[in-house]
């Protein structure tokens, strides 16, 4: 019986982690999709052809980070 308990009590803090872990990889989705909006923002103001290199480097990689957290 005991060790019925244990792991009751381990698939509990299996699933505790999981959904924390849910809730970080949300909140690190939300803030890169965040930065994007804002290098995009930026980008309809205008911008000298060296920034607008920075700029697009920027994108390709929040992209890319976005990709493997936003799913």
């Amino acid at each position: 019986m005991r060790a019925g308990k244990q792991l009751v009590l381990l698939l509990v803090l299996v699933t505790m982690q999981a959904e924390a872990d849910t809730r970080d990889d949300e909140a690190a989705c939300e803030k890169v999709k965040q930065q994007i909006r804002l290098i995009q923002a930026k980008m309809r103001n205008g911008y000298s052809a060296a920034q607008g290199i920075r700029y697009e480097e920027r994108l390709r990689e929040l992209k890319k980070k976005r990709y493997g957290l936003c799913r």
